[in-house]
C-alpha cells in the first residue's frame, strides 16, 4: 500500500466536553477542580476528547492502534507528536456538544541524521453549533529503532536569557494520570522497561502534548488574555523524572517560549499571538 493514498482522507467525530475531564485534567495538574458547564476550556485542553478506543488485539507493539486505518500504514515503528499549529475562534464551552473533522493533510518521508523519517500532518477543525471554534494542524514523526551502537546526538541547548521561568516536577502518577485522561496507551509513559530497551529513551517519557499544554498555559497567563494563535514544536524528548523548566522572553517581537531540560537542552519551543 502506498501512504500517499492517504492524503485527504478524512473523518468526523463528535464528542459531548462534559466538565468531568476538565476537572479531573486540574486535578492532574494540581489545580483547584473549578471548571463548569458553560465555561470556556483552556488551550488545547480538547485533547481530552474525541477520543479513539480500539480493543487490545488492534493495538500495536508500542500501545497505540494499528496503523492502517485512519492513519496511514507506515512501516517505522516508533511515533511521537513533532509539533502542532492551532487558531482559536471561538472558546469551546464545557457541557456542549462539538464535532471534529480530521483530514490526513500531508505525507512526507524523509531521512534523518538518525535515519529514515516519515512526517504525516493531520488537519482538525472542531466546531460547536454552525461555528468554528478551533482548527489544529497536528505533525507526527514516525522513526526507526534507534541503533545501540550509534553515538548519541548532541542536543541544542535553550536560551539562557529566560525573563520567566517555572519548574516542572514530573513523577510517574501525573504521566499515568495525563495518559489515562488522553486514553493513551503508549508505553514510553508508563513502562519504563519499554521505553529504555525498545525505544531507547532514558526513562519514562514526559508526554509531548503535556509539555505543549504547559507552555500554552503560560503563554495565556502572562499575555493576560486567551489566545488566538499557538504553536509549538518538539525539539528533544525529556525522559526521565528529572525536573525541567517551562520558559518565556521578549524577542522585540512578543513573548517567544520553550521547554528547558535539567541538562539545558532544548527540548521544545513555541509561539504564541493573543
Amino acid at each position: 500500500m502506498d501512504v500517499q493514498d492517504w492524503v485527504g482522507r478524512s473523518e468526523q467525530t463528535q464528542d459531548l466536553l462534559i466538565p468531568r475531564s476538565a476537572q479531573f485534567m486540574q486535578a492532574t495538574l494540581g489545580q483547584k477542580t473549578t471548571l463548569q458547564h458553560g465555561d470556556a476550556l483552556p488551550p488545547l485542553w480538547h485533547w481530552l476528547y474525541f477520543l479513539e478506543a480500539k480493543p487490545r488485539d488492534e493495538l500495536g507493539r508500542d500501545g497505540h492502534p494499528q496503523k492502517g486505518g485512519f492513519v496511514p500504514p507506515v512501516a517505522l515503528p516508533r511515533r511521537m507528536w513533532a509539533g502542532g499549529r492551532f487558531e482559536f475562534q471561538n472558546p469551546l464551552v464545557i457541557g456542549q456538544e462539538a464535532t471534529r473533522v480530521s483530514t490526513i493533510q500531508s505525507v512526507q518521508e524523509k531521512e534523518g541524521r538518525s535515519g529514515p523519517l516519515c512526517f504525516v500532518t493531520v488537519r482538525h477543525e472542531i466546531r460547536q453549533g454552525d461555528q468554528v471554534s478551533l482548527t489544529e494542524e497536528h505533525d507526527i514523526v514516525y522513526r526507526a529503532d534507534p541503533d545501540p551502537n550509534a553515538p548519541k546526538p548532541t542536543p541544542a541547548q535553550a536560551p539562557q536569557h529566560a525573563e520567566v521561568s517555572e519548574q516542572i516536577t514530573p513523577d510517574p502518577t501525573l504521566l499515568f494520570r495525563y495518559s489515562a485522561l488522553m486514553f493513551n496507551g503508549h508505553r514510553i509513559h508508563y513502562d519504563v522497561d519499554y521505553a529504555r530497551d525498545v525505544e531507547g529513551y532514558e526513562g519514562l517519557v514526559f508526554h509531548g502534548p503535556l509539555t505543549a499544554t504547559l507552555l500554552a498555559d503560560l503563554a495565556q497567563r502572562h499575555l493576560g488574555k486567551p489566545l488566538k494563535q499557538f504553536s509549538f514544536r518538539g525539539v528533544a524528548p525529556i525522559a526521565g523524572m528529572s525536573p525541567f523548566h517551562i520558559e518565556a522572553a521578549s524577542d522585540g517581537a512578543g513573548l517567544k517560549f520553550w521547554a528547558r531540560r535539567q541538562d539545558g537542552a532544548l527540548a521544545m519551543t513555541a509561539k504564541a499571538l493573543a
